[in-house]
């Protein structure tokens, strides 16, 4: 269609999106359509003098009508216009336009200039480039003054290798737009911290308004403004209650417009049906972020899904960040903000631990289990329904929080799974993240609209690839907590066991041992008898041992003496030691750190250096097992994006295109010919075959790929069926090939056969590509075979992948020992497999039109690895949620 045929309003719905700037407020991104004229010249009357010559080179004091139109009607194609929308004010716009119908176009931003310096040209810069790619542009060019120096930092910090040229002050930059390492590692690091400061407005407020606070002790708008001033907030709290004066002594006001001063954060509790109303006054007073108590939301059903959808679009249209609905709410403990802001009854003991909860009904209980077991918190928050502020958000916090070690999250589903694994992977490097999955098979349907409803392989494959520590209950998250908080990383998995009772010693071993854990020596038992100081004295020489990683103290009080005596004991051996050796202990049947046991820091709360203690050995022994392999996986490399020579992505890629324009853009199944050209862009090479038809066909073909060969039936279903015959092995004669061909036509009742050169004798393995609606694609990987099909033994990676990632993967499936030697046999090539996960995971990150891929059986043995079948389905890419430029995930019901 010719562009002036285009309906200008007509563009693609995807290139709408929420932003977060770098001052951690939001906007909302949409392409120019024709009504948008009025609002285009109110924005042009705001723009300073300075402004408008940098971007038109000249006064330009007005808008020409002919210029009106031209700006504000374009084509979504050839010429494409973004504006930033705060409320219903445009401030900002930029822009491309097509040169001469070629893969070049030149580029040109304009920002209000009250909204300057929050990363608005930066922010277009990448929407545009992307929705450029997706019209079939290669290259950007721009014309900037030399003066305009925040212009020229926008093209200059954005990751792409610029070109400059100047002449008579006038500087024309020119740059390709295809993603580059440098172009998204700016994006991703611009993200991380727009979206931490967006917390950080959340947790730092200066000033809270509590609107429905209440003196009725039976509201929440009571409890919220009671917990408020109960802990002490260092800023200011303003009352909202329009039928009262004052609230617990302090002044009220009508509305929150009535507040003489600025207000960061308002917590909302009044009634689901009056939010929209506290809303409005919240947009118009300038709230940065609404914290939402209220209940009857997406919780309640289709309506109050509606309104909840409806609520956090409008706010963030507007500038705000949204917590909840339904949110038991926040907390900070530094003594520099004291905020409670939840219905929760107290503040907790500073801690080092920052904790997210989806679920409200919990979260007082998560608070109290913390507070019983000596578990300080830095910051909580409990997100209710997750409309807007998601755990993905506290991540982004949390890595570069200097009050936070260790991250905790309660999820009850995913919003933008593949932006978790790409998060958790990198703060899971510096500080651990222990996590409780729960609602393994299903998503609530109330967070259906919110959520990605995801496998368990793939949350177990996210999870292991992301070195998230994952628990099975809160019980286990708690006891895995207490030994981060408290204690050291250890350096290995050897573990020492010391105690005074050699029944529970060894079951504290029997546990290790089932866990994978090295003894580093025979359980010390120093018997009942012993004194604190003897049992003092066995805790140093374990820890002195070169041979101890980790140390497990085991301990039944004896008749004679005080167990807090022993507690003490051993809590000054291990404070006069300091070494960096974790210890956990069953000490007095206690669970947690008791005071005994405790470490105080200057608030008289336990800190590093506590032992924690378990009713059980098991319970202790399971604990540091999981630290110590979270300690394992992250001494080991990340490992590095490779790409393995050989690759012709321009063949591939346009393969792809003929094969799909030939299927109308439909899902479809391609023949074993095309498989063989699209592998073969990728280095992959299938065994040669033919299909033939005729039993001299076969005799002809065997001949020509070279005995022995292998006969099997084209219908699959019968080749998985071992009991019909449907393959012939190791034929190395015509008449073996004849017999086998008309064997194979009497069974199949087709005459169609493959003959196959038969390849190398070895083990028989699977590499797959699986299109997971949430992560995307995921490369697994497994041995063939029924047994190891109904075991769901298969090891999964998400897309990209590094070397380290397929090293591990080959090795993680139970019978992969079955490929490095198992019972003396000669060990595979691991590094031919290794190449082929590459090669696979290569294919798949450039074309994701790839919808899935099974190249089954691969025959791996000691002089490589080689395909012997491969099944291909293409189809429409996916949209994902974590890919293109940087976006807060959608809120619409079909996100």
């Amino acid at each position: 269609m010719a562009a002036e045929e285009r309906d200008p309003y007509a563009y693609p719905r995807e290139w709408e999106a929420d932003v977060v700037l770098s001052d951690g407020g939001t906007v909302h991104l949409r392409p120019i359509v024709p009504s948008d004229a009025d609002a285009l010249v109110a924005f042009h009357g705001k723009l300073s003098e300075r402004t408008r010559y940098f971007r038109y080179f000249g006064a330009y004091p007005r808008i020409p009508p002919r210029d009106l139109v031209r700006f504000s009607t374009v084509d979504h194609h050839d010429r494409v216009a973004f504006v930033a929308m705060l409320g219903d004010d445009i401030i900002a716009v930029g822009r491309y336009e097509r040169l001469d119908g070629g893969p070049s176009a030149e580029v040109a931003f304009v920002v209000d200039d009250a909204h300057q310096g929050r990363g608005l040209g930066s922010i277009l810069l990448e929407h545009l480039a992307a929705a450029a790619s997706e019209r079939g542009l290669r290259r950007f060019t721009a014309e900037v003054l030399a003066e305009n120096a925040a212009m020229v930092r926008v093209f200059r910090d954005a990751g792409y290798q610029v070109s400059r040229a100047i002449e008579e002050g006038v500087l024309h930059l020119e740059f390709d737009i295809d993603p580059t390492e440098e172009s998204l590692a700016v994006a991703r690091s611009r993200e991380q911290a727009a979206e931490a400061r967006s917390v950080h407005n959340l947790l730092h407020p200066r000033s809270v308004a509590v609107i429905g606070a209440s003196a009725d002790p039976t509201k929440v708008g009571h409890v919220a403004f009671a917990n408020m001033l109960a802990a002490d907030f260092t800023g200011t709290v303003y009352p909202v209650n329009p039928e009262h004066r004052s609230v617990r002594g302090v002044r009220a006001y009508s509305s929150v417009l009535d507040i003489p001063d600025s207000v960061d954060l308002a917590i909302v509790a009044v009634p689901a049906e009056a939010v929209e109303s506290v809303l409005d006054g919240a947009l118009a007073k300038g709230v940065k972020t609404l914290l939402i108590v209220s209940g009857g939301f997406a919780e309640a059903g289709p309506l109050g899904l509606h309104a909840e959808l409806r609520l956090v679009g409008e706010a963030r249209a507007h500038g705000m960040r949204v917590v909840g609905p339904n949110a038991l709410g926040v907390l900070n403990t530094a003594a520099s903000v004291r905020l409670n802001a939840t219905l929760a009854p107290r503040l907790p003991a500073r801690g080092r631990t920052g904790f997210f909860c989806q679920s409200g009904a919990l979260g007082t209980a998560i608070l109290a289990d913390a507070e019983a077991r000596g578990l300080g918190l830095s910051t909580f928050v409990s997100a209710g329904n997750r409309a807007d502020v998601s755990g993905n958000d506290l991540l982004q916090y949390w890595e570069t929080d200097p009050d936070t070690d260790l991250v905790l999250l309660y999820l009850e589903s995913f919003g933008n799974p593949r932006k978790f694994a790409r998060l958790a992977r990198r703060l899971a490097r510096t500080k651990p993240i222990v996590a409780v999955k729960s609602g393994r098979h299903a998503v609530r349907p109330q967070l259906a609209a919110t959520s990605a409803e995801v496998d368990e392989a793939s949350v177990q494959a996210l999870f292991e690839q992301a070195g998230v520590v994952r628990v099975e209950s809160l019980a286990q998250l708690f006891d895995t907590a207490l030994v981060f908080a408290h204690q050291p990383l250890p350096a290995g998995p050897r573990v020492g066991i010391v105690g005074n009772s050699s029944a529970i010693g060894l079951l504290a071993a029997d546990t290790a041992r089932s866990q994978g854990l090295k003894l580093a020596f025979d359980p010390v038992d120093v018997g009942p008898q012993a004194g604190p100081e003897e049992f003092a004295a066995a805790v140093r020489e374990a820890l002195n041992s070169p041979d101890t990683d980790a140390l497990v103290v085991v301990f039944v009080p004896p008749l004679a003496i005080p167990g807090t005596a022993y507690a003490r004991a051993l809590r000054e051996a291990v404070v006069e030691m300091a070494r960096d050796k974790p210890i956990v202990s069953t000490f007095l049947a206690a669970e947690g750190v008791p005071a005994e046991l405790a470490v105080l820091s200057d608030d008289g709360t336990p800190t590093r250096g506590s032992v924690p203690s378990y009713p059980s050995p098991e319970r202790a022994v399971n604990a540091l097992a999981r630290v110590i392999r979270y300690a394992a996986w992250r001494q080991r490399p990340q490992g590095t994006l490779v790409r393995p020579g050989g690759l012709h992505v321009e063949q591939a890629q346009a393969i792809v295109r003929e094969l799909l324009d030939a299927e109308d853009g439909k899902t479809t199944l391609l023949s074993d010919t095309d498989v063989v050209r699209l592998l073969g862009c990728y280095g992959i090479e299938v065994v040669p075959f033919r299909v033939v038809s005729t039993v001299d066909e076969a005799v002809a073909a065997a001949a020509e790929l070279g005995y022995p060969v292998t006969l099997k039936a084209v219908d699959e279903r019968l080749r998985g069926r071992p009991d019909l015959a449907g393959v012939r092995l190791d034929l190395t004669s015509e008449d073996s090939v004849r017999t086998a061909y008309e064997g194979l036509c009497e069974v199949s009742g087709d005459d169609e056969v493959y003959v196959q050169r038969m390849a190398a004798k070895g083990i028989s393995c699977v590499i797959g590509l699986q299109d997971d609606p949430s992560f995307g694609t995921l490369v697994s990987f497994g041995l063939s075979g029924l047994v190891s099909t109904l075991l769901g033994d298969r090891a999964y990676r998400a897309i990209p992948v590094t070397d380290v990632d397929a090293a591990t993967l080959l090795r993680e499936p139970r019978t992969a020992p079955l490929l490095t030697g198992y019972r003396g046999d000669e060990p595979a090539d691991l590094a031919a497999l290794q190449d082929m996960v590459l090669r696979v995971a290569a294919l798949a990150e450039d074309n994701p039109e790839v919808r899935s891929l099974a190249l089954d059986p691969i025959l791996a043995s000691p002089a490589g690895a080689f395909v012997a079948n491969a099944r291909l389905v293409l189809g429409p890419p996916p949209t994902r949620p974590d890919t293109g430029p940087r976006r807060l995930r959608a809120i619409t019901p079909t996100d």
